[in-house]
């Protein structure tokens, strides 16, 4: 495995083994030249949209406030101390998207979203932690880190955002365009703007083990089979009608024990709960879909991608995408395992795709989650 500049010139097994969840990472000039890929105007526009998840957080006179949006309104960018985030950029930016994917040395079950924070001369969102690792790179301008491994992870109460009541900085660095600094979970840390800044946080997915459970149970709730009714043939007369039976409950523990779950259950769950998409992803089918003969032609000259939107994710004989999940041939498998790892398909690889694949992949079209190369 190659060494990326994107990691300071060292291989993605070497800072999985020597930095991830473990420790910082300041890595100074990731991507020379970067530039930002929006502008604030798109960026602004962006937040003023339903389907985006944007947040506006301003301190003023020592009190933090956070309003979440669509944000209609901003203040001027002349006045000092205020931040606006916006997540998912890479949904409906390509470049955005085509950044995001410079991560996929990481699972894609782990790699989340984009997010942009624009923020005018000292603008920031307070001392804080992540309970997910983050990358921050700097996009536009300059913003102070300071850093700090503590355990207490107190936080202030009372206010909207999640600000840690005893911040004690232990490091300190200064990030220019193209710098960039890894953070693992649970890393305090703090980012002051000097002058406006932008700084592209890539993010990703820690799901709690108690949703986990939660939605699993929910899954299982489809697929268990209890046949029969409780009943009780040798009930004795009760001396307590109130009191519960001990008979009755035993033959309850019985039959709640019957569920049963195994590797395969839980691969079928977790694939379509990662894929998943969230809840205000919505996709855009063609305004004016091609026949089924015309899109197969069209596909084998041009290919096909995957949306941005779209995840695709598979293991074993399960493919899944977008929250759904297929069992498919072995030959079948190699060629939406490509589509999953590459997130696209020449015309050569689609030929190879037996008439079920085709079928699937014309109702993604139509859906769209797959687009014309």
């Amino acid at each position: 495995m190659k060494k990326l500049q994107l990691l300071g010139n060292i291989t993605p097994a070497q800072f999985l083994r020597d930095y991830w969840h473990k420790k910082p990472l300041l890595i100074r000039n990731a991507i020379p030249g970067f530039k930002p890929l929006l502008k604030f105007e798109k960026l602004a526009e962006a937040a003023t949209k339903n389907h985006v998840e944007s947040r506006l957080v301003t301190l003023s006179d020592g009190q933090w406030d956070m309003q979440h949006g669509p944000l209609t309104e901003l203040p001027p960018r002349s006045q000092r101390e205020w931040t606006m985030l916006v997540q998912g950029v890479n949904l409906f930016d390509d470049k955005a998207d085509a950044l995001l994917r410079e991560f996929r040395f990481l699972p894609d079950a782990r790699l989340d979203d984009l997010m942009v924070s624009y923020a005018t001369d000292g603008g920031g969102v307070g001392p804080h932690f992540d309970s997910y690792d983050v990358f921050l790179l700097q996009a536009h301008g300059k913003r102070r880190w300071k850093i700090s491994a503590q355990q207490d992870l107190s936080l202030v109460e009372g206010l909207p955002l999640k600000i840690l009541s005893n911040f004690t900085p232990e490091q300190e660095f200064v990030l220019e365009p193209g710098d960039m600094l890894y953070l693992p979970p649970h890393y305090a840390h703090d980012g002051i703007a000097e002058g406006e800044c932008m700084t592209y946080s890539i993010g990703f997915r820690s799901p709690s083990f108690q949703e986990i459970g939660e939605a699993f149970l929910q899954f299982m709730a489809d697929s268990i089979d209890l046949p029969g009714r409780y009943a009780d043939p040798d009930l004795q007369p009760a001396k307590n009608p109130a009191e519960i039976p001990r008979e009755m409950l035993t033959s309850i523990t019985e039959e709640l024990n019957k569920v049963r779950w195994d590797e395969e259950d839980v691969t079928v769950f977790f694939g379509e709960y990662m894929s998943e998409p969230k809840h205000n992803v919505f996709f855009t089918p063609p305004a004016k879909p091609l026949t089924v003969g015309r899109f197969m032609e069209t596909a084998a000259k041009r290919g096909l991608k995957l949306s941005a939107k779209s995840l695709m994710l598979y293991r074993g004989k399960h493919v899944f995408i977008n929250g759904e999940s297929f069992a498919v041939s072995r030959a079948d498998k190699i060629v939406l395992d490509v589509l999953a790892n590459e997130r696209r398909l020449t015309g050569e690889q689609l030929a190879q795709g037996s008439d079920d694949v085709l079928e699937a992949l014309y109702t993604w079209y139509s859906d769209g989650w797959v687009e014309l190369g």
